[in-house]
């Protein structure tokens, strides 16, 4: 019921997440309808579990765009009236236990296919599977998804999987980061690849 209203990445520039961590840019990635951003409604929901006095800390590595995002979701959580203790944590801490953390934020590298994504974080009992989350259905439609080679029949079953994640609240996904390559007009060729290969057969230069 919550979303990151304002995209909060480099210089301003990113895509709106969808709470399911399959990119636009992923073959089978199948379009959801926007999500609905209601405080008023997560707070209701928040009553209904006896926790509306609980503080909950979201923790981040500290400083740079990852905090500055945490900071983003921390407010609109205390908009919604969760009370949020926020804790960032230098990297050489954070990353001894990053699948520990109840409620943390992580970066996550592209992957070619988004079934990779789906099978190597949230797929029960997964080893880098940080949210725990577990689900038979899930588990099931995913297996199915990676024995279709037809990327538009993958797609149909990719359309439920995201949904689930949605439906489930498994992941709070403001954003996907744009990145860039820098390079004067005489240098072809040099596009960013989104797992940041070089690719160098394709570059070349006017003379």
């Amino acid at each position: 019921m919550l979303g990151v209203r304002s995209i909060v990445g480099f210089i301003g520039l990113g895509t709106l997440g969808e709470n399911h961590q399959v990119s636009p840019i992923h073959p089978a990635y199948s379009e959801l309808p926007p999500l609905e951003v209601n405080p008023a409604k997560a707070k209701e929901m928040l009553d209904k579990t006896g926790h509306a006095d609980t503080e909950f800390e979201l923790i981040s590595i500290g400083g740079g765009w990852e905090a500055a995002t945490c900071d983003n979701v921390a407010a609109q959580l205390r908009e919604a009236g969760f009370k949020i203790k926020r804790t960032n944590l230098p990297g050489s801490v954070f990353w001894n236990d990053w699948l520990k953390y109840p409620f943390s934020a992580t970066e996550w590298y592209m992957r070619p296919l988004g079934v990779q994504v789906l099978s190597l974080a949230f797929r029960s009992g997964a080893a880098w599977n940080e949210s725990q989350f577990s689900d038979p259905e899930f588990d099931t439609l995913l297996d199915k998804a990676m024995s279709l080679a037809n990327v538009d029949d993958r797609r149909k079953v990719m359309n439920r999987l995201e949904q689930i994640m949605q439906d489930k609240g498994v992941i709070i996904q403001p954003y996907w980061r744009k990145v860039y390559n820098d390079a004067t007009e005489k240098v072809h060729g040099v596009e960013i690849h989104p797992t940041f290969e070089f690719h160098m057969y394709t570059w070349w230069m006017e003379t």
